[in-house]
């Protein structure tokens, strides 16, 4: 393969090579028969719609995992390059591993009765890396979790009315996808919450109108990048500019980086890009390390105020239990040491233009953009067909991307910022195997299904 320039990035710490598993892997029925079993497992049990999909993937079962790589069933291995934006220092990073294996010996759940200092300590630490100002915790499970705690304190406050962005994506729970603005997922639960209001991504002239007609009544939520719809980049000075309106018309701004936060821009979060400061910053994802769920709304001291008052007027059990804020202080310590949010930046200065140039040179009747913020990335094709269709290409060469669930026809990259040059590499080569196997594949193809 032929690509502009070498790899320039150099890895930050040396890594397990990946000729063989980092386990045993040993976990299911050889060969086909465990495929068959688990298939029919999850087919009795979790999703038929979620087995035929795996089937569409060679129904390859993932086991092990390290770095930048997983392994399947079989002893295959992918370049793990999706995940939704989990794993931005990669599988079972050994500062996150040291930290939740020191917790899980001692003391992995709390009674939320007596003080439990891993909680205190994980939160002074995800404090540390916010826009000054931002002080105050709640630690939840999922990222709409996180959501749901940012639309209750605005509600708390008087902003009932929700403004999202058209192609936004915050998640399923029923206030979150109030503010998830796609028709398919919304339809079958409705009605939603009441007095929402979805503007187009990046149009303040839109939002302005919108503040000015239900002045102090709105809470206005929005991403830095839109992730799930694409990979949106919004003009810039559009998120300061929306902070001006949000305080000039009484509004209660939520900044959702569940996906785009903890370095993957390039920065610790993407409201430090234009130095904007929300009353409400949601993180996730990334925030547990690759390794537990966990998430975050940090909120400053005036908008958090209703739960400084009643300490159970939001709660949930397994908020900031201390397995999982090991995990927290384990990838605040990994991004810090490792300086993983230059790292990101350099990588995606390094990858966007590289699988840019060869989108363009390999699918340029197919590729309608390529675009990207530190390590979100997004190739759009013409339709969504041709998305799922690369997937599978990049899949069969050995590298697991995510499809856009608010942005069908872009296939988004999300890759750890632990990628050695060999990995940026892989990657590339395989990117580029893909596209010409898509081309070549499409050209077998009967007219008709094309």
């Amino acid at each position: 393969m032929t690509s502009p320039g070498p790899a320039t990035i150099s890895s930050p710490r040396p890594l397990t090579p990946h000729s063989a598993p980092p386990v045993t892997v040993g976990t299911a029925p050889d060969g086909d028969h465990g495929e068959r079993e688990v298939l029919r497992l999850y087919r009795a049990h979790l999703s038929k719609g979620r087995a035929t999909l795996a089937e569409l993937f060679g129904s390859h079962m993932e086991v092990a995992s390290e770095g930048a790589w997983l392994w399947t069933s079989d002893g295959e291995r992918f370049l793990n390059v999706g995940g939704y934006g989990v794993y931005l220092m990669g599988a079972r990073h050994p500062i996150v591993m040291e930290e939740v294996q020191r917790q899980l010996t001692t003391h992995p759940t709390a009674t939320r009765i007596l003080l439990e200092p891993t909680v205190a300590y994980a939160a002074e630490a995800l404090v540390s890396t916010m826009p000054e100002g931002l002080d105050r915790v709640h630690f939840a499970l999922s990222g709409a979790e996180a959501v749901e705690t940012g639309l209750k304190l605005a509600r708390a406050h008087g902003r009932r009315r929700i403004v999202s962005m058209e192609r936004g994506y915050h998640g399923k729970t029923m206030g979150a996808l109030t503010a998830t603005a796609k028709e398919v997922y919304q339809k079958p639960f409705r009605p939603l919450l009441p007095d929402a209001t979805h503007l187009p991504f990046g149009d303040a002239e839109a939002l302005e109108r919108e503040l000015v007609a239900h002045p102090g009544e709105c809470c206005v939520i929005v991403e830095p990048v839109q992730g799930e719809g694409g990979v949106i980049i919004p003009p810039r000075g559009y998120l300061r500019r929306v902070e001006e309106l949000v305080r000039e018309h009484g509004g209660f701004l939520i900044l959702d980086e569940v996906q785009s936060g903890m370095g993957r821009l390039g920065e610790w979060w993407g409201a430090d890009l234009e130095g904007v400061k929300p009353d409400v910053l949601l993180t996730g994802k990334a925030l547990g390390g690759g390794v537990v769920p966990v998430s975050a709304a940090v909120a400053t001291r005036a908008a958090f105020r209703p739960f400084d008052k009643d300490p159970y007027v939001h709660t949930s059990t397994f908020s900031g239990q201390p397995l999982l804020m090991a995990a927290v202080r384990g990838a605040i310590r990994a991004v810090k040491e490792e300086r993983l949010t230059t790292r990101a930046m350099d990588l995606g200065a390094e990858l966007l233009p590289r699988v840019r140039e060869i989108a363009e040179r390999t699918i340029p009747d197919l590729v309608v953009d390529v675009r990207g913020q530190g390590l979100l990335i997004g190739v759009e094709l013409v339709e969504a067909g041709l998305a799922g269709e690369l997937l599978i290409e990049l899949f069969n060469n050995g590298v697991v991307a995510n499809h856009s669930m608010n942005g069908s026809s872009v296939v988004r990259f999300t890759p750890p910022a632990v990628l050695t040059d060999s990995d940026v590499e892989y990657l590339l080569d395989s990117f580029e195997k893909a596209c010409r196997d898509l081309v070549s594949g499409r050209a077998t193809m009967p007219e008709s299904v094309r």
